[in-house]
């Protein structure tokens, strides 16, 4: 018997940055937390599959559309790090990928532009898993950083 072959895409949602970075209290908001941040409740797995598979059947037609129709699915869906993990079959990958690539806004009602970038691609979900704790792991760490970095505010006494 042949294993059925898989890629696992992790995929992360970035947000142009259209607030100033600056508020009235001169309180500056990282760049980096402007871009990553949470995403919409309303943004479920079946959603976002929809949304892929109407961006494939755009790009490639009925040939993708029958190509990923039975092998894709949302393996994790993370809302505070605006990530996912998806499975598909490894022979239509770079399809998977380049309809991600094309897709501009959050597939929700009046959803925000938004730029799917992936990050990785791997034939395991463990070493996808490891990138995406890495990533949410050197966030914080830059946040963290960026945090103690600033001058602190005393409060008038």
């Amino acid at each position: 018997m042949v294993r059925i072959k898989e890629r696992y895409l992790l995929v992360n949602i970035i947000y142009p940055p259209d607030l100033p970075t600056s508020t009235g209290n001169d309180v500056v908001v990282p760049d980096f937390v402007v871009r990553h941040q949470p995403t919409v409740d309303k943004l479920t797995p079946p959603i976002l599959l929809r949304a892929i598979r109407t961006e494939v059947a755009t790009l490639f037609g009925d040939y993708g559309s029958g190509a990923l129709e039975g092998h894709l699915s949302v393996k994790y869906h993370g809302l505070a790090t605006s990530t996912f993990i998806i499975k598909c079959a490894r022979a239509h990958y770079k399809m998977l990928w380049a309809a991600l690539t094309v897709m501009d806004h959050v597939p929700v009602k009046n959803g925000r532009p938004c730029i799917f970038r992936v990050v990785r691609v791997s034939g395991t979900m463990r070493k996808v898993e490891e990138e995406a704790i890495r990533q949410a792991r050197k966030l914080i760490l830059a946040a963290k950083e960026t945090q103690s970095s600033l001058p602190s505010q005393k409060s008038p006494e």
